[in-house]
């Protein structure tokens, strides 16, 4: 089984380099690296002698779409497996290829995805926000889930996911044209094409973000733009309550360890949160000027 890894890339900074470090220690090594390389930033040529199989690509900034740009990487691979990462989040020990590599002993998982952990210095509320999503539990899922899990049956971050590459192609792979989200989208088409997704925990990034309330508002006015957008795989699935009981455990983990101030700050990024998701659910019916306001990718829309 081959392995190979596609990082889209902007602005490569320190991050980018221990990613490629980590890589090429890898228990499993991977067999080439594909950089996808945005901007008109130059990008530094000892970054491509890290790891003895890397391959640069430049995209033209117009031309970046998260689904498309990934799908024309894909496009570069002869590996039997991708492993998408984004270039901020770093395999937190050398075993990260191998235990994804290992939910694929089950025939139906098509995907698999790693945990992520918060990174030193993370706030509390993101600290636990990344326990929430990301579990020590490793789970496989599928379309019988989507009654308990609703529309966190389908998810599947490429913050560092995996795919087997044949079955990636027969389904079309990522959406060409996307805000944000191909890998749920994706992920939405694998179970119902009867696939599994596999959340592998022992698969571990240190990936977080400490978001201001309106990066978040941002963040979540896109979300909801390509699930509008994207009907056919998320139409009548419901996702608002996995929101809530998020906000309830995040507001009780808050008393519990006796910082109940916290609550006030939960309750204004939540706040902005779900401001944005309505939004972005209706962005069709507002004026012009003011989804480009609330989206951070204006240039999709021009």
């Amino acid at each position: 089984m081959t392995v190979d890894v596609v990082i889209p890339v902007y602005k490569p900074g320190k991050k980018l380099e221990k990613l490629l470090t980590m890589l090429a220690g890898q228990s499993v090594p991977p067999g080439e690296i594909i950089l996808m390389n945005t901007g008109e930033v130059t990008f530094p040529k000892r970054l491509l002698h890290i790891h003895p199989h890397t391959r640069l690509y430049q995209v033209e900034t117009e031309e970046f779409d998260h689904g498309g740009t990934r799908k024309q990487a894909a496009g570069y691979s002869r590996a039997d497996y991708l492993l998408y990462m984004t270039q901020d989040a770093v395999p937190a020990d050398t075993l990260l290829v191998e235990r994804l590599l290992e939910s694929f002993a089950d025939p139906q998982v098509k995907a698999a995805y790693a945990r992520q952990l918060p990174e030193e210095g993370c706030r509390e509320l993101e600290r636990y926000t990344r326990n929430f999503n990301y579990p020590s539990r490793s789970r496989v899922k599928t379309r019988e889930d989507l009654k308990e899990l609703g529309i966190k049956a389908f998810f599947c971050s490429n913050v560092c996911a995996m795919y087997e590459k044949k079955t990636f192609e027969e389904l079309g792979g990522f959406v060409t044209h996307t805000i944000f989200n191909e890998d749920m989208i994706y992920g939405g088409g694998l179970l119902q094409a009867g696939y599994a997704i596999a959340y592998a925990a022992e698969a571990q990034v240190i990936h977080s973000h400490n978001y201001t309330a309106m990066q978040q508002f941002h963040r979540n006015f896109d979300l909801a733009v390509s699930q509008a957008e994207h009907p056919e795989v998320f139409g009548g699935v419901r996702s608002e309550s996995e929101g809530i009981r998020m906000v309830k455990n995040t507001a009780r983990h808050c008393i519990r360890i006796r910082k109940p101030w916290l609550i006030l700050t939960l309750v204004v990024h939540s706040g902005c949160k779900y401001a944005g998701y309505w939004l972005g659910k209706r962005y069709k019916k507002l004026p012009r000027r003011a989804v480009l306001f609330c989206t951070m990718s204006p240039g999709y829309f021009t």
